[in-house]
């Protein structure tokens, strides 16, 4: 069949009409919903995932987020690995262990300069644990098993030369979880986050053993800044979404310097009245807590190594490993436009 001009000009006008609906959707696909799992969304450690929707700043950097809640760490990285979710709000660690075992994932923004755990111990057995030396034989409660409260268990209690076949650590979650199981005597202590911690101590049912809601408490108890608290992504998604990224980045950096620049109960009182069952209670373990926030979402500069050495020091996947703290995060997005 012989083309003539008049053909070939509808033709080349109908690929090019194809050519712009692809392109259209493709930007589109671009621009569409991101799904953020964080690892528990109650916890005031993660509070600023919630508290970005609330002020609406997701909204003001045009992007449609999803928050879904996973209790434990360890879970929700393994939906990012899988492609489920896009970004993970959980602990920085994450991303020096996974590197470990070939995969690239970086922290984007930095939410908490300290871990913001703290160990309680039962008030039943807290006669026979004064302190981390006294863990051998016991019951200890972590979110999961993988997750960061597991990371810090091991390190505090092999400080004091204890290994972790010496004691046992039973996944209690958090929440209603984690006090049912003080409660039930399941375990003998474990490691928590406000508001947990403040219900627990006003309740009777349990005691501070090591607080790392502070960055004294914190360096005493790991030897430096341990930035914990984070919003990270893989790598490639990084790469290829930029925009996407900064624009995260930069909502939740504006929601860093709201929590530092207000009080603890100008923010509760932006955050669901579901959050707070009891209002007093969660302002004042809000109140403890506004020590551990960045104010800007960047990397403490002391951080990444002491993180670092914690893992080094217990995690045969870490241990004896070279590690690039430096493809481990980024503070490009959080700065300026």
């Amino acid at each position: 069949m012989r083309l003539t001009f008049h053909t070939l000009r509808h033709i080349t006008l109908a690929s090019s009409l194809l050519f712009g609906i692809a392109s259209q959707h493709a930007m589109a696909d671009e621009g569409g919903k991101i799904t953020i799992m964080v690892g528990g969304i109650t916890k005031l450690i993660y509070l600023p995932a919630r508290l970005t929707e609330q002020l609406g700043y997701f909204k003001d950097e045009g992007l449609d987020v999803e928050l879904l809640s996973q209790p434990a760490g360890v879970d929700a990285e393994n939906e990012l690995l899988a492609g489920a979710v896009q970004a993970v709000v959980g602990f920085y660690d994450h991303t020096i262990d996974l590197q470990t075992k070939g995969k690239e994932v970086k922290a984007i923004v930095v939410f908490g300069q300290v871990p913001g755990e703290v160990e309680m111990v039962s008030t039943k057995a807290a006669d026979s644990i004064k302190s981390m030396a006294d863990v051998k034989g016991k019951t200890l409660g972590v979110t999961g098993l993988g997750s960061s409260t597991s990371f810090l268990t091991q390190y505090l209690a092999g400080q004091h030369g204890i290994a972790s076949t010496q004691y046992t650590m039973l996944p209690v979650g958090a929440d209603a979880s984690f006090i049912a199981a003080i409660k039930q005597s399941r375990i003998d202590a474990g490691m928590t986050t406000e508001p947990t911690v403040s219900a627990l101590e006003k309740s009777g049912e349990a005691k501070v053993l090591v607080d790392m809601r502070s960055v004294e408490g914190t360096r005493a108890a790991l030897g430096g800044t341990y930035p914990a608290s984070s919003l990270y992504v893989q790598t490639a998604w990084a790469d290829t979404h930029k925009a996407e990224a900064a624009r995260l980045a930069h909502a939740f950096a504006r929601t860093m310097q709201f929590i530092h620049t207000h009080s603890a109960e100008e923010i509760a009182a932006k955050m669901p009245n579901d959050y707070q069952k009891d209002k007093t209670l969660y302002v004042s373990a809000l109140k403890a807590s506004l020590p551990m926030y960045t104010s800007d979402g960047k990397m403490p500069a002391d951080g990444p190594a002491t993180v670092l050495k914690v893992l080094s020091s217990f995690n045969p996947s870490v241990k004896g490993k070279h590690v690039d703290l430096s493809r481990t995060y980024t503070n490009e997005f959080v700065s300026p436009k």
